[in-house]
């Protein structure tokens, strides 16, 4: 896990978050880093693909649908951010607020596990089979898609 805290969100910040990332092995010398991010206006559309690639010509960035959840177990670590590191908001300052932050971050990296995931190759093995059979070719998907 990687983290870093600055004054403010929007490109540079989300740039350097990379480069400390890209910085270090195995992804520096990576054929390829795939970076998950969802449609903040710091990393959205192809300008900021564009921008990513040519900082980082092994960097792809991928951004996950607009309606859709982000990814659930990002979200299940940050909610236990919000109620074990960030709540209460008593912090003086940032770097006191970066502090608590690293602090967790390093106890979570001493202490962390492989997520146990439910959804099995198999069970991707045969999706495609069941969305069509709740969903044949031709027929309206929900939402009208």
């Amino acid at each position: 896990m990687f983290g870093r805290t600055e004054a403010r969100t929007g490109i540079e910040p989300f740039m350097n978050l990379v480069a400390q990332v890209m910085a270090q092995e195995p992804y520096a010398g990576a054929e390829r880093v795939f970076w998950i991010v969802d449609n903040g206006s710091s990393h959205h559309g192809q300008k900021a693909a564009d921008r990513l690639t040519s900082a980082f010509p092994n960097a792809v960035l991928v951004h996950t649908p607009v309606h859709a959840s982000w990814l659930n177990q990002v979200e299940i670590y940050f909610s236990v951010v919000q109620r074990k590191v960030v709540s209460p908001n008593d912090f003086t300052d940032l770097a006191q607020a970066g502090d608590r932050l690293r602090a967790f971050e390093d106890r979570c990296n001493a202490t962390a596990q492989p997520f146990q995931w439910k959804f099995t190759t198999s069970d991707l093995d045969d999706l495609p089979a069941r969305l069509d059979r709740h969903h044949p070719h031709g027929a309206p998907r929900p939402g009208g898609r």
